[in-house]
């Protein structure tokens, strides 16, 4: 997954600064990272950011606020939080239309952002979106959610041995992370308030669904300790114009542990929108 790696800049009207990767000309292809402790968008997807920019796509890879070196403020870390300095990005660089692709938390700030502006978003791609069931539902399913949460609040994360067991949880193969990510996340937890995670809120939007009107594609790993795979009969049952590909021995992050074939999907995904 590697190192960090710094962006451009960009301040939003509200203040709000935001550091994003900005590879590649073309049709805009916007990659939002999840709410993992000490996340940034370049780790999340440094394995296939390139290979869309080099397919002929401008990939735009924006830290979220309160990640990377984007601004942390003190504030409520909500989901309408998130998508107003996604959709401010993205306003400051003038993307009228453009695919979101989003992972986790990013997946539910990528359908948020189709239901407030259908118009600006062509296709989504999700990876295990959150934002489909109720968060006490999350806390009392799912492993990973609990065990994040108490290291972060434990300061365990601050530690690297703390940083690699919660990272190795994101995936099947945990061997897959190496010691240049779990610096990198450190580095950028100990910037990070306590409000970061404990008043994140993301809503459940599942009853909405049935509004996204454009393409989508989706991938759930069955090994999932974060977001329940139940997740992709939710999407399949409520949209139209929707495919799912689930995959064996994969944990949260499709695109880390099967780079290869999400990457060859993703941009035939792609293709088929364009002229």
């Amino acid at each position: 997954m590697g190192a960090a790696a710094q962006g451009h800049k960009v301040r939003l009207p509200d203040g709000l600064q935001l550091n994003y990767q900005d590879v590649g000309t073309g049709e805009a292809v916007v990659f939002i990272h999840g709410s993992g402790p000490g996340a940034s968008g370049h780790s999340n997807f440094k394995h296939n950011y390139p290979v869309f920019a080099a397919a002929g796509y401008r990939a735009i890879v924006p830290d979220l606020p309160g990640y990377g070196a984007s601004d942390k403020p003190e504030t409520a870390y909500t989901l309408d939080f998130f998508v107003d300095a996604l959709l401010g990005l993205l306003d400051a660089l003038d993307i009228q239309r453009c695919t979101l692709v989003g992972n986790s938390l990013g997946g539910a700030i990528a359908i948020a952002i189709a239901l407030r502006q259908p118009q600006r978003v062509a296709r989504l791609v999700l990876m295990a979106p959150g934002g489909l069931m109720d968060k006490a539902q999350y806390y009392l399913q799912m492993e990973g959610i609990q065990r994040m949460a108490a290291a972060f609040a434990s300061g365990e994360l601050r530690d690297a041995a703390g940083m690699k067991r919660l990272l190795g949880l994101q995936l099947f193969d945990p061997s897959l992370i190496d010691d240049g990510t779990v610096a990198e996340r450190v580095a950028v937890v100990a910037e990070q308030p306590p409000c970061v995670l404990s008043t994140m809120e993301v809503p459940n939007m599942a009853e909405r669904l049935s509004e996204l009107a454009c393409p989508i594609l989706g991938f759930w790993g069955m090994n999932d300790k974060f977001c329940p795979v139940s997740g992709a009969d939710t999407l399949m049952q409520a949209c139209q114009r929707i495919r799912f590909v689930l995959l064996s021995e994969c944990g949260h992050w499709v695109m880390v542990e099967h780079r290869e074939l999400f990457n060859r999907e993703c941009l035939a995904f792609l293709e088929e929108g364009r002229p």
